[in-house]
């Protein structure tokens, strides 16, 4: 718990400074006020969490939370537990959806093993189980509160570990057959929302799945009655490790001010725990992408953050990150290359005007 006090502890606001002098910047570029749009504002904000006009990203690493969830019991899933293993597995063969987008945009992954039913014997895989899975919420709790602290603080130590490895942009991901279920509960239980509006069809269950799934988060908050004001006890209650594990990412990044990307549904459900527990986390998140899962937006809006892109992605694994990454990297880019009014020796009055009288 030490850990994590100092976290929450330690996290600080934008620094207004940077930002100052990062928009007078973009304001005196050779463009209509505004006109770059959301790329203007995400150079701004990437100043205000770096401290740094022009920051260098080169170092981007995706941190993928690998997890076991009980809930499978309940068939909400198509898919065995044991795909949760293959994948974790093949993470670290670069034969992934992420693996590929990673190789694209020169981005690096951190495979954790948080809570997999399945010991690896891969040098490739950090091994920071807590235990084989969590157990099933429809019965009790999934965890019990030191596991979920514990594994918050697992995600904090990872990140911890690679800021001083010098990592400057992070991304977020995860692996566990089940996890949409946890997620939908955990939306459920901190936003208000009924079960039938926080569940989606996750790997692409049926009708009838669907149904056994709304069924099981009606059951799990019934029986386990987590406290909506309690980021910790929903966590541990309804949630599983590879949240929590994320939620721990997020807080460790925004302490060290390192820029962190949400992937999909349930990296986003890991952002909204972090923000219950402080909001100041928020400024040094971007959100990817929408998921394509059904209430990924109601996450975002509560957390009130806009994804990148919309691309009708819903594979998880972080894969929407290094999209995003790519998006932050041209961004800051376009603001340190474009040439200002005074370089092109232009007028920035009668530029704008011009401008506005085509328009």
């Amino acid at each position: 718990m030490k850990i994590l006090e100092k976290t929450l502890n330690s996290i600080e606001p934008l620094s207004d400074e940077a930002m100052k002098i990062a928009w007078n910047r973009i304001d005196n570029l050779t463009k209509p006020i505004g006109s770059l749009g959301r790329l203007e504002e995400i150079a701004a904000k990437i100043a205000g969490i770096t401290g740094k006009v022009f920051p260098v990203i080169k170092n981007k690493n995706i941190i993928i939370m690998c997890s076991d969830n009980g809930v499978v019991e309940e068939n909400v899933t198509n898919n065995s537990q044991k795909i949760t293993q293959i994948v974790t597995n093949n993470f670290t063969k670069d034969i992934t959806g992420v693996s590929a987008l990673c190789k694209f945009t020169g981005s690096t992954m951190t495979v954790v093993d948080i809570g997999v039913n399945y010991d690896f014997s891969n040098s490739l895989i950090i091994n920071r189980k807590i235990s084989y899975g969590t157990k099933n919420i429809v019965k009790g709790p999934a965890m019990d509160r030191e596991q979920a602290i514990k594994a918050i603080e697992i995600g904090i130590e990872i990140v911890d570990k690679l800021a001083k490895e010098g990592v400057d942009i992070l991304g977020t991901g995860e692996m566990g057959v089940g996890n949409t279920t946890t997620s939908a509960a955990v939306l459920s239980v901190l936003c208000s929302l009924s079960p039938e509006i926080s569940c989606g069809r996750g790997s692409g269950i049926t009708d009838a799945q669907l149904k056994c799934k709304i069924e099981a988060i009606e059951k799990a908050i019934k029986v386990n009655n987590p406290n909506k004001n309690d980021v910790i006890d929903v966590l541990s209650k309804v949630g599983g490790y590879d949240i929590a594990g994320l939620c721990g990412c997020f807080l460790g990044a925004s302490k060290n001010r390192i820029p962190i990307v949400i992937d999909g549904f349930i990296a986003s459900s890991a952002a909204l725990c972090a923000y219950k527990l402080n909001p100041l986390c928020k400024d040094y998140m971007f959100a990817s992408h929408l998921s394509a899962e059904p209430a990924a937006i109601h996450m975002l809006k509560e957390i009130n953050l806009k994804p990148l892109l919309n691309l009708n992605m819903r594979l998880g694994e972080g894969s929407g990150c290094p999209l995003a990454f790519n998006i932050i990297e041209a961004a800051i880019f376009t603001m340190e290359n474009m040439g200002t009014f005074e370089t092109a020796k232009l007028d920035k009055r009668e530029y704008i005007d011009i401008r506005k009288d085509t328009n």
